[in-house]
């Protein structure tokens, strides 16, 4: 399995009361570690940007790194602000199942979503066939049918009509 980091919230580090949170190093590796995962992996960051940042031309890098891949299987962190966007840039590459996770809370707090969706993610990741998706939140949806609802501070999926 491969994992690119693109950053987002997922990575993010708070410094102080009087801090903004900042993008650091990804958390991945000791999530995975404590999880005591015994599959092969390897992580590469691609980006350290929270998604709001996030450029096509960094979207068409992404790109060109999971296609690269040697691995078939690819988990993307991701900020969640505009994960859908790139997740809908990825789509069509042959031979790959990416699934692309973030977070609503920073890896490193005590009360975050981030640990359970990676872990979601990864099972996904196994389970299901080639293609994109976007695992959030304990449910799987497809990026063309899927929003954030920041009120709600989830995702969710979009009701034709």
């Amino acid at each position: 399995m491969k994992i690119l980091t693109t950053g987002g919230t997922i990575d993010k580090i708070y410094f102080d009361a009087n801090s903004e949170f900042q993008v650091g190093d990804s958390p991945l590796h000791e999530c995975l570690l404590e999880a005591n995962v015994t599959f092969d992996y390897s992580i590469e960051s691609v980006l350290k940007k929270d998604s709001l940042e996030i450029t096509e031309a960094d979207r068409q890098q992404l790109r060109q790194k999971v296609a690269e891949a040697t691995e078939s299987r690819i988990l993307v962190t991701h900020g969640t602000d505009t994960m859908v966007d790139t997740a809908v840039a990825l789509a069509g590459i042959a031979g790959k199942t990416i699934v692309l996770t973030g977070a609503m809370q920073p890896a490193r707090l005590r009360f975050t979503d981030a640990i359970f969706n990676i872990g979601y993610a990864v099972a996904t990741l196994q389970l299901l066939g080639e293609g994109v998706y976007i695992a959030m939140n304990g449910q799987v949806f497809d990026p063309a049918n899927v929003r954030k609802n920041l009120a709600g501070q989830r995702f969710e999926p979009v009701r034709p009509g």
